[in-house]
């Protein structure tokens, strides 16, 4: 990568990972996606498990019988019950709830013939066993140590996948295993989606083309679920690489295919989902894109086409720590092998290398964006998007006003309409939530929400503190311009019919 390009990386892996003991022949790791924890499981566990978790930073540690090997572990939500799976016909339970006994019990799958693929805990006594013949839905009763089956269905499964996010189990069928039958689980309830249809590649008539579990993946995105499917380049198409094509999973109503994400290369791909970002990972080059689906995009009738936002940059380099007594701990820290085959990905944000002993969030830095973003009016509407953006937008207006980066004041004109309008937005939220307080709640209306002030609401006094009033002191700055741009945030107030606050309208007085 080029000097130039070095200090332009908008993907990091944050500071503190989750550090465990690296998988070997003896040591097993598992992850959890529902609570995101790792567990590193030695000799079965009789030796020891230690979970340890992005949330919970102490970590717990237990012995376990060695009763085979382990396919599967995971806690409760909560981590109340451990479940373990050691054999496709059944999967065994240890509760760790003060002054219970620590005895295991074991719940056999209730389908004849049926092979245990996997389980999701949906709650904090709620458990969903996938089998190659359907699911079954339990609960849990760790006081009488035995389940209870709520509910079950029967369907050929070839492989399943869980978003906790949204309490939601897409299990794969057909033959082809593109056909996906959703399921969603609240409480002791589940409910059967509307299943749709992925559309493969066309494949050359000698082969038959699958749908791999491998290229899907479930996220919310803008607070919407939707599947991703990484769409691999067709040597027979007149394709120009691969795509994600985004389908988008209503509780109600038929899943719809709204989203493509053009990636134009080929190769070994990754995605997670940061900040409502999708980021596709590329391990050929080892670079990554991001997009973003509330930017505009083309459509085409039925779906809009979506190009990268940013140029692929690598995430930012990252060193691992030498650990060990101080006196080996001078030595040089160890630069992380970044997009290695031993990553594994999981949503929204996570990744691990097993190998290193290491579990990582994904994050976005938006101060390098500003300077890969040159259209001012696009990088506004990016940045509006982010969680963390108040203090960048502050920034790039200070920077559009003063020399050498000063925009012309059509350019500013649009940044300050942008941001207004936001700000408009959450003013109106705000007095119809006031109104709603003062006319009182009927027993049939629930309680007004309050509004949510995300960072996307740059007011009055963040412009005057931080922007406006550090402009006009600048001695150097032509009058005239100082004015003009004045006259055109008041404009641009007055448009959204935002009343001027006393301090900004004194600021052009005094100019």
């Amino acid at each position: 990568m080029a000097a130039a390009a070095s200090q332009d990386f908008y993907l990091a892996l944050c500071a503190r990972p989750v550090q465990f003991e690296k998988a070997s022949p003896v040591n097993c790791v598992f992850f959890d996606e529902a609570n995101k924890q790792v567990f590193a499981v030695r000799s079965g566990g009789a030796t020891g498990v230690v979970v340890k978790g992005l949330e919970d930073r102490n970590p717990i540690s237990f012995r376990m019988e060695d009763k085979g090997e382990v396919k599967c572990i995971k806690f409760s939500l909560g981590n109340k019950i451990l479940a373990v799976q050691r054999t496709s016909k059944s999967v065994d339970f240890l509760n760790f709830i003060p002054d219970s006994p620590q005895l295991e019990y074991t719940q056999e799958c209730k389908t004849k013939n049926a092979h245990i693929l996997g389980f999701c805990w949906t709650g904090s006594a709620e458990i969903v066993f996938i089998t190659d013949q359907g699911i079954e839905f339990y609960q849990v009763q760790p006081e009488k140590r035995t389940l209870k089956l709520l509910k079950s269905q029967n369907i050929n499964v070839n492989w399943y996948m869980y978003c906790p996010e949204s309490s939601v189990i897409l299990l794969s069928t057909t033959v082809l295993e593109n056909v996906l039958q959703p399921f969603y689980f609240k409480g002791g309830a589940m409910s059967k989606l509307s299943k749709f249809e992925i559309e493969l590649p066309a494949a050359p008539k000698t082969s038959k083309v699958n749908l791999s579990e491998r290229d899907i993946a479930m996220a919310t995105i803008y607070g919407q679920l939707y599947v991703l499917y990484l769409r691999h380049h067709s040597r027979t198409s007149s394709s120009t690489g691969a795509e994600v094509v985004l389908y988008h999973l209503p509780r109600e109503g038929s899943c719809k295919k709204l989203h493509i994400l053009k990636l134009y290369r080929t190769g070994k791909f990754a995605l997670n989902v940061v900040d409502n970002l999708v980021a596709v990972h590329h391990q050929d080059t080892e670079t990554s894109i991001l997009f973003d689906i509330k930017l505009k995009g083309e459509f085409d009738g039925t779906v809009t086409l979506h190009q990268l936002v940013l140029p692929a940059r690598s995430i930012q380099p990252y060193q691992i720590p030498v650990a060990g007594p101080a006196s080996v701990t001078s030595q040089l820290p160890v630069s992380c092998k970044l997009y290695s085959s031993s990553w594994i990905v999981f949503q929204p944000d996570i990744i691990i290398s097993a190998s290193e002993g290491y579990l990582w969030n994904l994050q976005v830095k938006l101060e390098p964006i500003v300077n890969l973003l040159p259209d001012k009016g696009k990088l506004m509407d990016f940045l509006l998007q982010r969680k963390d953006c108040k203090m960048v937008i502050l920034s790039v207006c200070s920077q559009m006003l003063s020399e050498p980066d000063r925009g012309s004041l059509s350019v500013i004109a649009t940044v300050f309409d942008k941001l207004n309008h936001e700000y408009k937005k959450y003013l109106e939220a705000e007095q119809t939530y006031n109104m709603a307080l003062e006319m009182g709640q009927s027993r049939s209306n629930p309680p007004p929400k309050r509004p949510v002030r995300t960072q996307a609401v740059v007011d009055q006094s963040d412009m005057y503190t931080h922007v406006l009033s550090v402009f006009t002191e600048k001695k150097e700055t032509p009058h005239k311009f100082t004015v003009a741009v004045l006259m055109e945030y008041i404009r641009s107030l007055n448009q959204f019919q935002i009343p001027v606050q006393v301090k900004n309208a004194t600021l052009l007085y005094i100019a």
